[in-house]
C-alpha cells in the first residue's frame, strides 16, 4: 500500500474540509416571479440547503451588471444587481445563512470590469495619455496607420483579444468585448481591490471564490502569442503572455494579507493551470484552495482518475494544503452527461457538432452516482454544482435562437456555449417552471426535468438526491478528521480504492463485469440503489472491512 498527503489536521480552518454548494443565481430560485433567480429566491431554499449537509454556499456574481456574461461584466462591486435584488437583501441572505451554520462566499471578478464600470466610461471619454486609461490596457495598434490590434492575443470567447474605440486606441478584453482587463501594475486598481475584499468581509462574507485566478499579470512588453487554442487550454503553456504569470502572485499576496485581518475568511482560485503549478497558488500566505480541475476533466478511466487524484493529494501536500475537488460548475458539461459520452469525447464541441445519439443517459448518470461517493470520500474540500444533487443532466438542444452565452456570439457560432448548464432548477414536478418561480424562467427546462425534480426525489431511498444526503452526512461524521489516503491494490485491477483513517474503503469498479466485496464487509452506503451484495460496473461502495 502507498500512502499520500499526511498533513497536520487544523482544525480551525473550516475550509480544509468544507462542501459548499454553488449557486448560480439566475437559474437557482425565482422568489418575484420575473423569470430570473434572484437573492430572496436564495434565502427561500437555504433550509434545503442545510438539510442537504452541505457547510455553505458560494454565490456566483450578483453584482450591478448588464450581465452581457452572466454577471461577470461587473459594473459596481459594491452593490447589487437590480434585478437580483438590493444590498439589504444580501446582508438579510448572510445573516439567515450564518444562523443555520452555512458559511457564504461571493464571487470576485479581478480580471476585467464591465465596460459600463464608471473606470471604464472615464478612461474612454479622456484623452489619448490620460492616467485613467492605466486603469486598463488602453494600447495603441500596429501598421502605419494603427488599424490592426496592438498583438495576435485572441479571446478565450472567440475572436481577436483587442476592440478598437472611436479615437483609434485599443483595449484589452481576455473575455467578451463588454469586458475590458484591469491593469494590475497600477497601484489604483491594486488599492481598489484590496478595500473591495474589506467591503464584502465587513458585509460578513466567509470568503471568495476569485475568478480567473490564474490571469490579471501581462507580459507588459506585449508580444505575439502566435497561438490560437481551444477554451482555457492554453492556459497551460509556459510563460505564456497573459496566463499563469509569476507576478500574479505578487497581487494574491496582497489580498491574503487583507483576509487575515479578519481570521477565519478565505479564498479559492479558479486556476486553469498545468498541475505542476497548482501548488503555487496554495502556498502559505496566498489561496488557501485552488480547484483540481484536472479530477473534474479526467475520462471516465480507472488508471487516468487515480493517477489524477494522487498527483492532487501530492502536490496540495508539498505545501501543507489540502486539495479542492469538483465534478461541475457553471462553465463546463454537466457530468452526469459528460460520464456518459463516449470516452475522449470532446464534450463542449459535442453540444453543437453531435452526433448526440453518443450520449447514453442511464450510463452517465449511474457513473455520476459512484463519482460523489468518490469525491466525497477523498480528503480536503468539496464544491457541488447546484442541480447535481438531483442528477441533472446538460441541456445540450436549448434552441439556438435563445442562446445567452457571449461564447456563441464570439465564436461565430462555432461554440454552443455554457448555457446547458445553468438552465434553472426545477424544485417541484409540475407547474410553469418546475417549481423555480411563478412564471417560466429565463432559459426553458425539458418536460424531462419534472423527473429529477427535488420534489420527485424528497424521501426517495433510491434517488440521487438522497445519496447525496447520505453521504454528506455521514462525510460530516466520519471523514474529516484526518487527511490521508491509503491506496489499496483490491481484488480486481480495474477497481479504485483505497482507505480512510478510521478504516473506511471506497471502491469504485470501472471494470466491465461485477466485482465482489472482501467477506465480511460491512456496507455504509452504494452508489447503485439495487446493490445485493456485488458490485455492479460503474458504482461505488463505501464499507468497513
Amino acid at each position: 500500500m502507498i500512502t499520500f498527503g499526511t498533513l497536520v489536521q487544523m482544525s480551525d480552518q473550516w475550509w480544509r474540509n468544507a462542501v459548499i454548494y454553488q449557486v448560480y443565481i439566475r437559474s437557482f430560485a425565482d422568489a418575484n416571479g420575473d423569470g430570473t433567480g434572484d437573492i430572496n429566491g436564495i434565502r427561500s431554499k437555504l433550509p434545503y440547503l442545510a438539510e442537504l449537509g452541505v457547510n455553505g454556499l458560494w454565490v456566483n456574481p450578483w453584482y450591478a451588471s448588464p450581465l452581457n456574461d452572466g454577471g461577470y461584466d461587473v459594473a459596481d462591486y459594491r452593490d447589487i444587481e437590480p434585478s437580483y435584488g438590493t444590498l439589504d437583501d444580501a446582508k438579510a441572505m448572510i445573516a439567515e445563512a450564518h444562523e443555520l451554520g452555512l458559511k457564504v462566499l461571493v464571487d470576485l471578478v479581478p480580471n476585467h470590469t464591465s465596460n459600463e464600470h464608471e473606470w471604464f466610461q472615464q478612461a474612454i471619454a479622456a484623452p489619448i495619455g490620460d492616467p485613467s486609461r492605466d486603469r486598463y490596457h488602453i494600447r495603441p495598434g500596429r501598421g502605419i496607420d494603427g488599424s490592426e490590434p496592438p498583438t495576435d492575443w485572441i479571446a478565450v470567447f472567440g475572436g481577436s483579444a483587442w476592440e478598437q474605440l472611436d479615437d483609434g486606441e485599443w483595449y484589452l478584453h481576455l473575455f467578451d468585448t463588454s469586458q475590458p482587463d484591469l491593469n494590475w501594475t497600477n497601484t489604483e486598481v491594486q488599492e481598489e481591490f484590496q478595500d473591495i475584499f474589506r467591503f464584502w468581509c465587513e458585509l460578513g462574507a466567509d470568503g471568495f471564490r476569485v475568478d480567473v485566478a490564474h490571469g490579471l499579470a501581462k507580459d507588459m512588453s506585449f508580444p505575439d502569442a502566435g497561438e490560437a487554442a481551444e477554451l482555457l487550454s492554453n492556459a497551460k503553456t509556459p510563460n505564456h503572455p497573459y496566463w499563469d504569470r509569476d507576478d500574479v502572485h505578487e497581487y494574491i499576496r496582497q489580498w491574503r494579507a487583507v483576509l487575515d485581518e479578519y481570521g477565519d475568511r478565505m479564498m479559492v482560485a479558479e486556476a486553469w493551470v498545468a498541475p505542476d503549478r497548482a501548488p503555487m497558488y496554495i502556498r502559505p500566505d496566498e489561496y488557501h484552495q485552488t480547484f483540481a480541475f484536472d479530477f473534474l476533466d479526467s475520462n471516465w478511466d480507472r488508471d487516468e482518475m487515480r493517477a489524477r487524484v494522487a498527483k492532487v493529494i501530492e502536490t496540495t501536500a508539498s505545501v501543507d494544503s489540502v486539495p479542492t475537488w469538483t465534478l461541475s460548475n457553471h462553465d463546463v458539461v454537466r457530468h452526469a452527461t459528460r460520464y456518459g459520452l463516449p470516452k475522449g469525447t470532446p464534450w463542449r464541441k459535442w453540444l453543437l457538432d453531435g452526433p448526440h445519439d453518443q450520449l447514453d443517459a442511464e450510463l452517465g448518470l449511474r457513473r455520476a452516482r459512484a463519482a460523489v461517493l468518490l469525491m466525497l470520500a477523498l480528503p480536503g474540500g468539496v464544491y457541488l454544482y447546484q442541480g447535481e444533487e438531483l442528477g441533472l443532466p446538460e441541456v445540450y438542444d436549448l434552441p439556438l435562437d435563445i442562446l445567452d452565452d457571449p461564447v456563441w456570439r464570439l465564436s461565430g457560432n462555432t461554440s454552443k456555449g455554457r448555457d446547458g448548464c445553468r438552465v434553472p432548477i426545477p424544485w417541484a414536478a409540475s407547474g410553469p417552471s418546475l417549481g423555480f418561480g411563478a412564471n417560466d424562467g429565463w432559459l426553458p427546462q425539458p418536460e424531462f426535468f419534472s423527473e429529477f425534480s427535488m420534489e420527485a426525489q424528497q424521501g426517495d431511498p433510491r434517488s440521487i438526491l438522497e445519496l447525496y444526503r447520505s453521504a454528506l452526512s455521514f462525510r460530516t461524521d466520519q471523514l474529516t478528521s484526518d487527511p490521508e489516503i491509503t491506496w489499496d491494490p483490491a481484488a480486481s485491477p480495474e477497481v479504485l480504492s483505497f482507505e480512510r483513517p478510521g478504516g473506511l474503503q471506497c471502491w469504485v469498479n470501472f471494470g466491465p463485469g461485477p466485482v465482489e466485496l472482501p467477506e465480511g464487509a460491512t456496507v455504509v452506503l452504494a452508489s447503485d440503489p439495487d446493490f445485493s451484495g456485488q458490485m455492479a460496473t460503474d458504482t461505488a461502495v463505501w464499507f468497513w472491512a
